[in-house]
């Protein structure tokens, strides 16, 4: 079984623009796709840096000089490039959304086909995991994580109803979850509703759109001028992030004119945004909702 099918490889590796003495950081290496597309690019005195906060995900590690394999979340990329000597780079690239291996391994709970504890969690060191969401969330918190970050209708009935069952019995594994939430799945929906519940869930428990934010707002402190950045996206969540950062440096509202009603932006996009092709998707079904946005920095 592969570690992870790399989605939009070429278009994305592409999107950098590479330079062959350059120096990139991909900071979501799971099997290590794009990072080992990215060397196969770079001269020998190029220089790529890779992020994962998974332990798994080491044991994908290259062995050439030019890789360093940072064991943190990207959402500290700054304070990692400078402990490793590298202030500026020339592009950075993301492909966020869970790797094929998390989904595959049953016990890390992030799939909807297996019966599994309930985890979730991509940096296993930490202790707040999907199971503290669902049993220690009040029924308002958890409402607002199901509406938010699952975009479900049903989310206030939801809620309450994960209250009611954990308050006879703790609520551990995926099977107890769905047994309580079952009058919300009906057979023709239930496995789109269940993505959209796992959905939240995840994004909660990993902070994952505050790290996006936290993200994208350093890549305009280390990516040099004219310095690329290539993201994949996989939820429209994300996705109006990226958009909206790329589009003029901010994640709500717009940009202030000056006195002569011009508009400063950090950055410009390159392009349209990429989808996959029907043949990648035939070949990768992940690779679906996958939507990959580039820009330039000014």
């Amino acid at each position: 079984m592969e570690y992870h099918n790399p989605v939009l490889l070429t278009e994305t590796v592409d999107g950098l623009n590479i330079q062959p003495d350059g120096v990139y950081v991909d900071v979501t290496f799971g099997g290590g796709g794009h990072s080992r597309e990215i060397l196969n690019r770079l001269g020998p005195k190029g220089r790529l840096l890779a992020f994962d906060q998974d332990k798994d995900a080491l044991e994908n590690t290259i062995d050439d000089p030019r890789f360093t394999l940072i064991n943190e979340n990207f959402r500290f990329i700054k304070r990692f490039l400078r402990f490793h000597g590298q202030l500026e780079v020339d592009g950075i690239l993301a492909d966020f959304g869970v790797s094929s291996h998390q989904f595959d391994v049953a016990e890390r709970g992030f799939s909807t086909r297996f019966e599994a504890d309930l985890d979730m969690r991509m940096n296993q060191d930490t202790d707040f995991s999907a199971y503290h969401v669902v049993n220690k969330y009040e029924e308002v918190k958890l409402k607002n994580v199901l509406q938010q970050y699952g975009e479900l209708r049903s989310a206030p009935g939801m809620a309450r109803v994960i209250v009611e069952a954990r308050g006879q019995t703790p609520i551990k594994s995926s099977d107890q979850l769905k047994l309580a939430l079952k009058r919300f799945l009906p057979q023709h929906k239930e496995n789109k509703i269940l993505a959209q519940i796992y959905q939240a869930i995840r994004i909660e428990v990993n902070q994952e759109l505050d790290v996006l934010k936290e993200f994208l707002i350093q890549t305009l402190e280390v990516l040099k001028p004219n310095g690329r950045l290539s993201v994949i996206s996989y939820h429209s969540l994300e996705d109006r992030l990226v958009k909206r950062f790329m589009r003029n440096g901010l994640f709500e509202g717009e940009p202030e004119k000056d006195v002569f009603g011009r508009v400063e932006v950090p950055m410009k996009p390159v392009g349209k945004f990429i989808i996959p092709s029907e043949a990648e998707i035939k070949e990768n079904n992940r690779a679906r909702s996958a939507k990959l946005r580039i820009a330039r920095k000014l």
